[in-house]
């Protein structure tokens, strides 16, 4: 998109209506941002009054309900009124506006989540349900539901307040202090070049590769601290599930049902490339997962320790394993420990950074051999066989 997420400064696509309202005929904006569909079919509402509008934000829906909901003059109880099938209530609603205000996480409210080739899609519904007013003996209006669906492509680029500094979807890089660029990507089967799904099924491999850019810089090679999976950008969120931790140790390989190693030898020491069985949260319901990951540098002469390292567990030996070094940097893999255990480097104090992450600080005759970075890579879906296939939506109306 040449102005990818515009909606972050408030700004909004919304499927307007075109020729008879009663229909929900809609007609599509031709750039690829995230827009609305909503039917009002069910009001019978004359032109030109909108009387549901619905702007897709980066991480919420805000929508708006004129009060004269049926177009007659006569405003209906902003009480009667609720989003979704969880019944959430108005954020904004006065006796004395005109119009109704919902403001719903894009999660929240009983919406739903539908994966097209091309797009996102929540949906939730607006429910009007009268309650009797003066006599409960009649009525005087008709309950009615309003479709909103949101279409969020899943081409664009998206940058995201939730991951300091921000990320897009598939692929981050991101740079040190000194612009150093870290990029961590998604790779297809033959680590041949970047993978274009991020759809898989339990089952399937992840095939990652991180990488820095060392033009301009003395020969490095690249470590993978640590990765941890989310079900939200938010690196802190939970739950979350650390499967590289202790500053290189790839923990998931132990589980007796994952395969994941990292991959020896390396392509190139600026290039580390790992892979992990697939997986989800136990009870959620989106099946998606984020993965952010810490990476850092040393000079490609320096030898692994205990903090710079790629260990992989063997089922076969029953032991770890280095891509590169002699076999004891990996030792404090199996004591869940990799801080001062047989290293030559002291750690000082961690110092709290935003995220919630101690930084490890070296000393300062180091600072200028050792940078790093946090990376993310997501949304990726991972759907169980048991789950619904995915939906193709129609061609109809594609953004080009």
């Amino acid at each position: 998109a040449s102005n990818p997420w515009s909606l972050i400064r408030g700004e909004a696509e919304l499927w307007r209506y075109g020729g008879d309202l009663s229909l929900g005929q809609p007609r599509v904006f031709s750039q690829p941002s995230p827009w609305a569909w909503v039917d009002v079919s069910q009001l019978q509402a004359a032109a030109p009054l909108h009387p549901v509008a619905v702007q897709c934000q980066e991480a919420q829906m805000v929508v708006t309900v004129h009060r004269d909901l049926f177009g007659m003059g006569r405003l209906v109880r902003a009480a009667d009124l609720t989003l979704g099938s969880d019944a959430c209530l108005p954020a904004v609603q006065s006796a004395a506006e005109s119009v109704v205000t919902f403001v719903a996480g894009l999660h929240e409210c009983g919406s739903t989540l539908r994966v097209t080739p091309d797009a996102l899609v929540y949906s939730t519904s607006l429910n009007y349900k009268p309650t009797p007013a003066g006599n409960p003996v009649i009525v005087r209006t008709s309950p009615a539901v309003v479709p909103i669906e949101c279409y969020y492509p899943r081409r664009d680029n998206v940058s995201s307040n939730g991951v300091k500094p921000t990320w897009v979807p598939f692929r981050s890089t991101l740079s040190s202090e000194e612009k150093l660029p870290f990029s961590l990507r998604l790779m297809n089967d033959d680590w041949s070049s970047e993978r274009v799904s991020t759809v898989f099924q339990l089952g399937d491999v992840l095939r990652f590769q991180a990488g820095v850019n060392t033009e301009n810089h003395a020969p490095l090679r690249l470590f993978v601290d640590n990765c941890v999976a989310t079900p939200t950008p938010d690196r802190s969120s939970s739950p979350q599930y650390a499967f590289i931790d202790f500053s290189g140790c790839l923990v998931d390989g132990q589980l007796d049902d994952a395969t994941s190693t990292f991959i020896s030898p390396r392509p190139r020491q600026d290039v580390l490339q790992f892979a992990v069985d697939a997986f989800k949260f136990a009870g959620d319901s989106s099946n998606l997962i984020y993965i952010s990951c810490h990476l850092k540098v040393s000079l490609a002469d320096q030898a692994p320790d205990p903090l710079n390292k790629a260990c992989s567990f063997n089922k076969a030996s029953n032991l770890w394993a280095p891509v590169e070094g002699s076999r004891d940097v990996c030792s404090c893999c199996e004591m869940r420990s990799c801080g001062l255990a047989r290293h030559s480097r002291r750690l000082y104090a961690p110092s709290q950074w935003q995220g919630g992450r101690a930084r490890r600080e070296l000393p300062s005759q180091l600072d200028p051999l050792v940078k790093e970075a946090d990376v993310a890579v997501g949304p990726l879906f991972i759907h169980s066989w048991q789950d619904h296939p995915v939906r193709r939506m129609p061609s109809q109306g594609r953004a080009s």
